[in-house]
């Protein structure tokens, strides 16, 4: 007989919790359900459960430390396992596996918990605008959902008798062992349709189209979504599932964004970024003045502070980065050419730099 500690692989010196993870390790690897017609499988499952049924009790262990396997003769069998069913055995082993049933936690056997049913979820995009964002507010929205039809009656199921789940018996070299699992029938409601109404479907079930209003936080990003608890399809109980509505931001004319920044770009004249001058621009919720700096460089980017987007949950906002662009007019008047050729007697300087990537 092999020694305990060696088929949990663990010291003797182990304590209590480090033997129940090596046990739980094992009981995982070589359960028969999860190795079916596997002999091999099946005796080192034995071995572990019997090594653990002694190791786990100070008392057990106590007296195996000091006398061997032999302390356990006449017990029908070394720890007395042979008489025991499946559910004997884990019953014996408490939390082990951190349920009230570790059976079923781990192989998904045992009973199944009687979890409130909901129906299916729905999902819908709503496009929010630079303003909406800013401002926030409310839509109307229109949406299609699954109701239960008023006059669809039920009967219990005929599989499962209405408890929606069945139950698989089958033998095993420790016994029976039973596994609960929700009926394919009824798909665990433990009832059937008896009367669809005119129109509905063979559930019992209405497409409805609802109108629904969908309140805009200030401050919301393209790819977040709320949830609106119990505004999905339902199920044949009545129960709804939730509806998630993600929010997607529609492109402007003129703004982009960064953050909660906004980003414009304006070109001036020549003129205008060697004296410099006051400029009207658009924001979002209007337009602002703008000072553009004399002998302002191409590209160079200004701030407009508080106009952008405001935080999530906060009054904070953002700025309004405005990034400065020279225009180069291609073609000239006459009056133009002469200003330039003025200007360039005045001035003829050519400056050398490196090239820089």
């Amino acid at each position: 007989m092999k020694d305990f500690y060696d088929i949990l692989g663990v010291q003797k010196s182990a304590n209590e919790n480090e033997i129940k993870r090596a046990y739980r390790k094992i009981a995982m690897k070589y359960h028969p359900d999860r190795n079916p017609d596997n002999k091999e499988a099946e005796k080192k499952f034995k071995e572990a459960a019997e090594a653990y049924s002694v190791l786990s009790d100070s008392s057990k262990r106590q007296q195996y430390d000091q006398f061997g396997h032999s302390a356990f003769n006449g017990m029908g069998g070394q720890s007395g396992f042979n008489s025991m069913n499946m559910d004997d055995i884990f019953s014996q082993f408490g939390d082990i596996f951190g349920g009230n049933n570790p059976f079923e936690s781990f192989f998904g056997g045992g009973r199944s918990s009687s979890r409130p049913r909901a129906g299916s979820d729905l999902k819908i995009k709503i496009k929010v605008s630079y303003k909406d964002i800013v401002n926030g507010g409310e839509k109307k929205l229109k949406i299609k959902r699954m109701k239960l039809a008023n006059g669809t009656t039920f009967k219990n199921c005929l599989m499962c008798g209405g408890s929606g789940q069945v139950t698989k018996v089958t033998n095993s070299f420790l016994g029976q062992m039973r596994s609960t699992s929700i009926c394919p029938q009824c798909s665990g409601y433990g009832k059937q349709v008896e009367n669809i109404p005119p129109g509905a479907d063979r559930n019992g079930m209405l497409k409805a189209e609802e109108t629904i209003k969908i309140k805009i936080p200030q401050g919301v990003e393209d790819g977040n979504y709320m949830t609106l608890s119990q505004q999905g399809n339902e199920d044949l109980n009545g129960q709804a599932g939730d509806l998630y509505v993600f929010f997607e931001e529609e492109s402007h004319e003129y703004f982009s964004r960064y953050g909660n920044d906004v980003l414009l770009q304006v070109v001036i004249s020549y003129a205008q970024a060697v004296l410099g001058e006051k400029i009207d621009i658009p924001t979002i919720n209007g337009s602002a003045k703008l000072k553009i700096p004399s002998s302002i460089q191409p590209g160079q980017i200004l701030r407009v502070r508080g106009k952008g987007f405001p935080l999530m949950g906060q009054k904070n906002r953002g700025d309004q980065l405005v990034k400065v662009q020279v225009d180069i007019p291609s073609k000239l008047t006459s009056e133009e050419k002469q200003a330039i050729d003025t200007l360039s007697k005045i001035k003829k300087e050519i400056k050398f730099q490196k090239f820089e990537d």
